[in-house]
């Protein structure tokens, strides 16, 4: 697919890109509501579980992997939790919380 840049006249100019990474300005992403977000906004938000309660602070994603993972530090031990919908139960954007249901087992692996 070719796009046209403002100040990229030639094709010289336009191959010279390719390749190259393109970033959006955060501003610009619609906003998002109910239970989606994008991956950036929810580093720091509390994660709470169904079963353990207050598990940890995001922080991080790992996209590395073929399912996103959620990067938890609980008190020092990092938890790797799936990002799914079928584990998110609820985004409180407000609160910076986010409920979720871990598969039984998982984060008593980490536990």
């Amino acid at each position: 697919m070719r796009i046209r840049f403002e100040e990229v006249d030639t094709e010289e100019m336009a191959n010279a890109l390719i390749g190259s990474d393109l970033y959006l300005p955060l501003d610009l992403l619609p906003k998002l509501s109910g239970d989606q977000f994008y991956y950036h906004e929810v580093i720091g938000f509390k994660v709470n579980d169904l079963s353990h309660g207050p598990i940890g602070t995001i922080t991080g994603v790992n996209e590395l992997t073929a399912q996103a993972l959620f990067e938890i530090d609980h008190e020092g031990t990092q938890l790797l939790i799936p990002i799914h919908d079928e584990i998110i139960k609820k985004v409180d954007r407000n609160n910076k919380v986010i409920t979720i249901e871990a598969p039984e087992g998982l984060i008593d692996l980490y536990l």
